[in-house]
């Protein structure tokens, strides 16, 4: 039976919906888990994700088919994680800047054409061709796209990298200035005990050399009072020769 236009067009926007409907259904089945693109395997890595088809934005190449042209703000983010889940793409290229990156893949069956560009793992946009031409400078337009979003991030990892380098610096540095201090602190006491033990010595020579010159003008006084005594003693005698 044959129906007029606007009810094939109908049927066929019914039948799209019912591909993403069953696609997001699958993903669910499958533990929810969000699409992951760019690993090696990618194809088998990618896992369909409802919620990532409803929030991320996609495109279709201008060269589709234009009766599911209505159906394809989810229909290609969709119908790109249904194939990656059933292992029907050939991952041709994948580059990675930072957290972002951008796969080519290749439909062989159909010999189409299918662009990712996506954000730790999960797709941020979708583009099909039947050009591999044109599939290629989408690609190469998305790797560089990543470049300029990376920027920041790269970035940022490089000043936490520097901040932590510092810190470290930071930290042994301080380990050395309290060791130095240590030794600082041990070497002031020594020299105030060393300062200490000098004053006292000086005291205690002082003190013997007070008693030094004391005994020896005793010692004197006691010598000539033994040679008085002697002179005395030996007073009238004959003198030695």
């Amino acid at each position: 039976m044959k129906y007029p236009l606007i009810i094939r067009r109908a049927m066929l926007i019914a039948s799209t919906y019912a591909l993403c409907h069953a696609g997001s259904a699958l993903a669910a089945q499958d533990g929810g888990t969000a699409p992951r693109a760019g690993t090696r395997p990618a194809v088998s890595e990618l896992t369909p994700q409802p919620d990532a088809a409803a929030s991320a934005p996609a495109t279709v190449d201008a060269s589709a088919d234009s009766d599911r042209a209505s159906g394809t703000a989810r229909g290609d983010v969709a119908e790109l994680m249904q194939l990656i889940h059933d292992s029907n793409l050939s991952e041709l290229r994948t580059t990675y800047n930072g957290s972002y990156g951008a796969s080519l893949f290749f439909y062989p069956s159909r010999m189409t054409y299918y662009v990712a560009l996506f954000q730790d793992k999960h797709f941020w946009r979708v583009i099909r061709s039947a050009s591999s031409e044109r599939a290629e400078a989408i690609y190469a337009d998305f790797a560089r796209q990543t470049e300029k979003l990376a920027d920041v991030e790269i970035r940022r990892t490089q000043l936490q990298a520097q901040n932590a380098y510092l810190q470290a610096i930071i930290t042994t540095s301080q380990t050395q200035a309290q060791r130095l201090k240590a030794d600082l602190d041990v070497a002031r006491t020594q020299q105030a005990k060393a300062d200490d033990y000098q004053r006292q010595t000086r005291g205690e020579a002082l003190a013997l050399r007070a008693e030094r010159d004391k005994a020896q003008a005793q010692l004197r006084e006691v010598q000539s009072q033994v040679m008085q005594l002697q002179q005395q003693t030996e007073l009238g005698l004959p003198s030695q020769k």
